[in-house]
Order: structure tokens, then C-alpha cells, then sequence
């Protein structure tokens, strides 16, 4: 018989390689993503991005707010989109403009934060030729979606929000306070010609100007909504479930997940097979 101590070590060891593997595979998976990329430019806007798989065209948001990239997509989701979904779809992926980490690059348009992202999003499909798509998007996903989904309704067929973002009544300023800290400086000390005034012009804009519900629409805006949309909720800082619950309960097409849907891990490949389901389901036949 094995005594305590050695299983527990036995157990430890174990562990530790697994994790090790897992690490190598994101590793490998990460360093695969990043040789696939290309880039795409449109005007003083350069957009990172790579695709896998093929199919009914997929756009995949990664999460990371306002450092949302393709290798944070892969170290940081709860599971591997790219991998779970290029053989049924055209998965589509890109780093945010002036991401950190990322190799996506703009100018800051302080009057119009979360349209830009959505020019950036809607110009790499047109440069694509791609029409109609669906969107997975986590974290920041989630306002983005429903951004796309005012801007371009006839074009998003469906979409996926995973761990959405939204703004908490008694932390207003949490997204303005934590760009502020991370992304702002991060951004100064690469584009010396971006100032700390210009940074909090842009992220009061995106952030304090409409700082309610999920930022880029309005209630009314989710209540006519007419694009399914499948919902998946967290709750932690950055990822309200009291937001996400009352746009599943608003869009009269939304489906809900089971929650918590993370925890347990042995709960993902459910919540991936609802995930699946969805696209599925609201996929056309045609592209």
C-alpha cells in the first residue's frame, strides 16, 4: 500500500507534469498562431490577424479588454475556440488596436472609442470578403458584439457572448481606473506621441460617457434586438452577472448557459457543447 505522503507527492508530480504539458501546448499553439498571421491596413490603421480552419465565417474576439490579443486568446480562455471550432468554421482572429502585446496599431479616436474598434472588426471582414459572419467574443466580446449588432445587423448572423463585460452600478470607474494603471502608460511608453490627456479623453469617452449596462447600447437597443444571441455569464470584477443575466432576460432571442459554466472545470465541454449547438443551429446553409 501506497502511505499518504508518497500519494500526496505522487499526486503533486502528476499534476505539475500535466500542467507543464498544458503550458507547452498553448506555447506551441500560441507560437502556430502568430507564424499564420498576416496584417491588414486601412489608412493609419494596421490590424494583426490570422485564420484557421474553414467554413461559415467565425469572427473569435479574445478577452484581455483593452489588451485583447490572439496570444492572450489562447494563454487565457477557459478553452481554445480556434481548436474547438476550425473544423466546422472559418475562425478569424486579430489583436486589438494598440494592444499591448498585440501587433495591431491606430490612432486613438477619442470621439468614437468603441465605433473604431467596430471599423477595425467590420473593415477586416471587408478586406476578407467575408458578408454575413457570427462572432464568440469573451470579456470585451461582449459590448463589442452588441456594438456590431447595432452597426451591422444584417450582417452578424448570431453571436456568442462569453464572460461578458458591463459596467457595475457601484464601481462605475472600474474599467477607466484599471486602463489608467495598465493599459494607458503601457501604451504612452510605446507611442511617445500619445499623451496621458489624450489617454483619459479616450477612455472617459469609452468608459464614463455611457457607463451603464454594457456601454455600447442602450436596453431598448437589446429588447428589439432580433440577432440570437447565446449568453454565457461570470461574475467577477470586470464581468457582471447582474449585466449579463438582464441581457439574456431582455433580447427576446438570447439563449442562456448553465452558470457557473467554468467551475468545475469538468463544466466547460458542457457549456462548449451548448456553444456548439448554437452556431449550429443559427448557421445558414449558405455564406
Amino acid at each position: 500500500m501506497v502511505d499518504p505522503i508518497r500519494r500526496n507527492i505522487l499526486a503533486t508530480g502528476a499534476a505539475a507534469t500535466a500542467v507543464a504539458a498544458a503550458s507547452r501546448v498553448f506555447a506551441q499553439q500560441t507560437e502556430q498562431t502568430a507564424a499564420a498571421a498576416r496584417t491588414f491596413e486601412r489608412g493609419a490603421v494596421r490590424i494583426h490577424f490570422a485564420e484557421a480552419g474553414s467554413g461559415f465565417p467565425l469572427l473569435i474576439v479574445p478577452g484581455g479588454g483593452l489588451n485583447s490579443t490572439m496570444a492572450a486568446l489562447i494563454r487565457t480562455s477557459p478553452f481554445n475556440p480556434i481548436e474547438e471550432f476550425k473544423a466546422e468554421y472559418r475562425c478569424i482572429v486579430a489583436d486589438l488596436r494598440n494592444a499591448d502585446g498585440g501587433a495591431s496599431s491606430g490612432p486613438l479616436e477619442i470621439d468614437r472609442p468603441w465605433d473604431a474598434y467596430a471599423d477595425d472588426q467590420l473593415g477586416l471582414m471587408d478586406h476578407l470578403g467575408i458578408d454575413k459572419f457570427m462572432v464568440l467574443g469573451f470579456c470585451i466580446g461582449g459590448p463589442f458584439i452588441w456594438n456590431l449588432l447595432r452597426r451591422a445587423p444584417d450582417r452578424v448572423v448570431a453571436g456568442v457572448l462569453a464572460q461578458p463585460s458591463g459596467s457595475r452600478p457601484e464601481d462605475r470607474d472600474y474599467f477607466y481606473n484599471n486602463n489608467m494603471k495598465t493599459w494607458g502608460p503601457a501604451l504612452i511608453a510605446r507611442r511617445p506621441e500619445i499623451t496621458r490627456e489624450t489617454v483619459d479623453k479616450f477612455l472617459t469617452r469609452m468608459y464614463r460617457t455611457n457607463a451603464d449596462f454594457v456601454f455600447t447600447v442602450t436596453r431598448d437597443f437589446v429588447r428589439n434586438c432580433q440577432t440570437p444571441v447565446l449568453i454565457l455569464p461570470d461574475n467577477i470584477p470586470p464581468h457582471p452577472y447582474d449585466v449579463a443575466i438582464e441581457a439574456a432576460m431582455l433580447a427576446p432571442k438570447s439563449e442562456l448557459s448553465l452558470y457557473p459554466w467554468k467551475e468545475p472545470k469538468e463544466r466547460i465541454p458542457l457549456a462548449v457543447r451548448h456553444l456548439r449547438s448554437f452556431l449550429r443551429a443559427h448557421r445558414p446553409t449558405t455564406a
